[in-house]
């Protein structure tokens, strides 16, 4: 596989529209009240006879302080105590989900995100993780791709230590930015000293991959500012980075609404900061495995790319691309067969559904011949940089090329663009075309045909 990519502006500032990042196809905006727990436990229950491995994901919504930038769902406390009451709404739904579940499906893969996870006690992860272990079938070998979202700020070399020792082999780790001033702006303070303790224990510890997450577009960036941090994140060495575009939507996030506007950086400022975070990764060795994600050549996610099977779900990149996906704790998503659900939003709302022993999916949506058809065309594209017509025909019993008569004709332009290359058996991505993925997998999206309106992020 070409593991290049070409940045050209030119082409950014043409196809850079707004679009969905395809966590899912279809995506949640697509997800349905008609979808309930009864469905669920239909689906789960018919899972259960195909026996695949289990993917477990746990949301744990708490935080300290308020990151300005933050579009996630959370509850601002410093109230420790806050999380009692949530914690033993979760342990009650890992039991009733667990009861679904036939025991011989083994957790491949585990992840705890919010929210801050490591919000929560020493002790609390500790009967988490039990509780977990006690319903469902973790692995004992350190076989398996069990990670967590830490704040730097909410735990020392000790927690990172326990947190191996509960199981857990990979670490995500949140930076953002090294500036002190844009911390201040965003309301994140941070220093690097906090944050290299974090990853040197993890190194330590023995974790097996470390991520760090930065974003660009924050106030009070500049091209050079984020250059220095993006060169302390190079010599720190990380297994990964992600690179997020900051996308300022104060009308649906209230949180933002605290950033001043004035210090925003314009569009090309961000424009010229992709550019240079690009050259600087590339130089420095980083893969470009897409969707704002790099990684060294030899990390997992950059092998299963050139072996063609890497996936993509709701929590990112992976390489478990033959798990069910089990949704645990307020808001969060799962994938169950051909279906996705999604819990209650609300702490409260949640905390109620599971007292009243009732699973707390409130909307999901089961996927027609259709959705499948485009849901695996768009997961090859955004994942393998490729999507075989053969293969394709072979697996749905359709003719790519009437099926997709449409869309073949719309990704001619992307084409002559030199974003990819239109083949006798398929779509092969182009490095130019690397950056606007998102753009190529929207060609494939039915929905977006009726789309009223709906709010996504610009793809750059």
């Amino acid at each position: 596989m070409d593991t290049r990519i070409t940045f050209d502006p030119e082409l950014v500032r043409k196809y850079d529209l707004s679009g969905p990042r395809y966590t899912s196809y279809p995506t949640a905006v697509q997800f349905h009240e008609g979808f309930d727990q009864a469905a669920y436990r239909r689906h789960v229950s018919a899972s259960n006879e195909a026996g695949r491995p289990l993917s477990l994901y746990l949301h744990i919504p708490f935080c300290d302080t308020v990151c300005f930038y933050c579009a996630c769902n959370k509850v601002i406390t410093r109230n420790r105590a806050r999380s009692s009451d949530y914690l033993t709404g979760l342990h009650r739904e890992i039991e009733l989900q667990g009861a679904l579940f036939d025991r011989g499906r083994p957790v491949e893969q585990l992840h705890w995100g919010g929210g801050t996870p490591t919000f929560i006690s020493p002790e609390e992860m500790r009967q988490l993780m039990a509780k977990t272990a006690e319903h469902f079938t973790l692995l004992d070998d350190d076989g398996g791709e069990y990670s967590i979202e830490v704040d730097p700020r909410s735990v020392d070399p000790a927690g990172i230590g326990l947190l191996r020792r509960l199981g857990f082999n990979r670490l995500s780790i949140g930076v953002q930015d090294f500036d002190p001033a844009v911390q201040r702006a965003v309301n994140r303070i941070q220093p690097r000293a906090v944050t290299l303790a974090a990853l040197d224990a993890a190194r330590q510890e023995g974790f097996k991959s470390i991520s760090v997450d930065l974003i660009y577009g924050l106030p009070l960036q500049s091209r050079d500012s984020f250059a220095r941090t993006l060169a302390e994140v190079v010599e720190l060495g990380p297994d990964r980075l992600s690179v997020f575009n900051y996308a300022h939507l104060p009308h649906m996030f209230k949180t933002q609404r605290q950033i001043d506007d004035a210090q925003l950086p314009t569009a090309e400022t961000k424009l010229d900061i992709l550019g240079d975070v690009i050259a600087q990764l590339t130089a420095a060795g980083y893969v470009y495995i897409g969707m704002d994600h790099f990684a060294k050549p030899d990390d997992e996610l950059a092998r299963a790319q050139q072996h063609g099977d890497l996936y993509r779900n709701f929590q990112g990149y992976s390489t478990h691309a033959n798990c069910d996906l089990v949704a645990l704790g307020a808001t969060s998503i799962g994938m169950v067969g051909d279906t996705y659900s999604q819990n209650l939003r609300g702490v409260d709302a949640y905390s109620t559904a599971i007292g009243q022993g009732a699973i707390p999916v409130f909307r999901g949506i089961e996927l027609s011949a259709d959705d499948r058809l485009r849901r695996d065309v768009i997961t090859q594209l955004i994942c393998n940089l490729r999507v075989s017509a053969a293969a394709v025909e072979s697996r749905h019993g359709i003719r790519f090329d009437d099926y997709f008569a449409t869309e073949l004709e719309a990704l001619a332009r992307m084409h002559d663009d030199g974003l990819l290359k239109l083949e006798a058996d398929g779509v092969e991505v182009l490095p130019a075309g690397r950056l606007l993925i998102r753009n190529i997998c929207m060609v494939f999206d039915a929905y977006l045909r009726e789309s009223t309106g709906q709010r996504f992020s610009k793809v750059i």
